[in-house]
């Protein structure tokens, strides 16, 4: 079995890519998969399980949990438990034994040991202003500033989140066995040399 983990900076075309790696592989794809299985185990709205656990919105978002309503003083247990009950699907996405890319969620730090190839996907700052601009055009709009902001928040809440369930650094080179730029690049382009890298990385850890 091979696993494929891929962090990422927000807006920096790493979902993009973990998919067309996928495609470009024959392995299973897991991302927003993990969300509805989580929802719908436990009966919330996906919506608030993907900001919950992506977007860090979690103290302010009202939780609906089987059509009852918990106050923001269960903020904190209600994000601990989404936490572990997205620990247990990863956990069993990687026991069904199938090649797989799952991105974001910390999956490398919770498949450990199964010994996946982890990547971190970055960009340039501007470059992800960018992506993000064009993700979400017909939609209100949004300055500049806002949308940096934006994107500082959410990358600050994915590396207090990976420090609270590992101890490591979120994004440190040594904890990834490829780090991608996507700055300058089509992913349609840059897969293709991605998917090389990781079945000659496949094929040295045989």
């Amino acid at each position: 079995m091979k696993i494929i983990t891929v962090s990422r900076e927000f807006g920096s075309g790493g979902r993009e890519l973990g998919k067309r790696l996928a495609d470009e592989l024959g392995f299973d794809y897991y991302d927003r998969e993990i969300i509805d299985v989580i929802a719908h185990k436990n009966g919330m709205d996906p919506g608030y399980v993907e900001k919950s656990l992506e977007k860090g919105a979690w103290q302010t978002v009202p939780l609906t949990f089987k059509r009852s309503f918990v106050g923001p003083s269960m903020a904190a247990s209600a994000k601990t438990g989404l936490l572990l009950e997205q620990k247990k699907v990863i956990e069993s996405v990687a026991a069904a034994g199938r090649d797989c890319v799952i991105v974001g969620r910390n999956a490398d730090v919770i498949l450990e040991k199964y010994s996946p190839m982890n990547i971190f996907v970055c960009a340039s700052m501007e470059a992800r202003i960018a992506r993000c601009i064009s993700r979400s055009e017909g939609e209100e709009k949004v300055s500049l500033r806002d949308m940096e902001n934006n994107i500082r928040v959410i990358d600050k809440n994915r590396a207090r989140t990976r420090e609270m369930i590992s101890g490591k650094k979120w994004g440190e080179r040594e904890n990834y066995h490829l780090t991608v730029n996507t700055t300058g690049w089509e992913l349609r382009e840059l897969t293709p040399a991605v998917a090389d890298f990781a079945k000659r990385w496949f094929e040295r850890t045989k």
